[in-house]
């Protein structure tokens, strides 16, 4: 069955079709949402809303666009909800660029295992802007409109997660040089 067709069948409320949507997108959908949450369980309990979220509002989905990035949406804004609903705390610090002069070292030394360590270890503030930025690839101007944050307080949740990426690396056993570190 196609895509087309499993959206065609969902729009009907076809319990095989929702299935097969559901089957097709669990696994990358559900990285979305663990990607914000640390908790599996919780990331399970988004997802699952997220989907159903998903499966009664896809009459909305208008098919421009891809219907991944459509759920993909839909899997974020869930995720950034509930982490509201915890609270979410991001420090607004004024000028923190002269923190991290250049980001070239985290690029270059990064591992695939060491990658899921690194954001388990971000605090989640640090966590949803890399999330936003590096990942979803949003603005800090869209950032700070979802979030309800001032744009300086995304860009210097960002700067500050990259130190702290930066640190992680080093206990890691990749120190940067002397040109890494000017």
């Amino acid at each position: 069955m196609t895509e087309s067709e499993i959206i065609k069948g969902c729009k009907k409320q076809d319990r095989q079709c929702q299935r097969l949507l559901y089957d097709l997108y669990a696994e990358r959908l559900f990285g979305v949402c663990l990607r914000y949450l640390r908790d599996r369980q919780e990331a399970e309990d988004v997802y699952s809303e997220g989907m159903y979220k998903v499966l009664t509002k896809i009459k909305q989905y208008s098919g421009s666009g891809s219907l991944y990035g459509w759920m993909k949406r839909i899997m974020v804004n869930e995720s950034l909800m509930r982490l509201r609903k915890k609270k979410l705390q991001l420090q607004d610090i004024d000028d923190v660029s002269h923190l991290l002069e250049d980001d070239s070292y985290i690029e270059e030394n990064l591992f695939a295992a060491d990658i899921k360590a690194m954001m388990d270890e971000l605090p989640t503030g640090y966590r949803t802007i890399i999330n936003l930025y590096l990942i979803e690839g949003y603005k800090h101007r869209e950032i700070a409109e979802m979030l309800g944050i001032s744009i300086n307080t995304s860009k210097s949740q960002l700067i500050l997660a990259k130190k702290r990426m930066i640190q992680f690396l080093e206990r890691m056993g990749h120190p940067r040089t002397e040109s890494e570190k000017k």
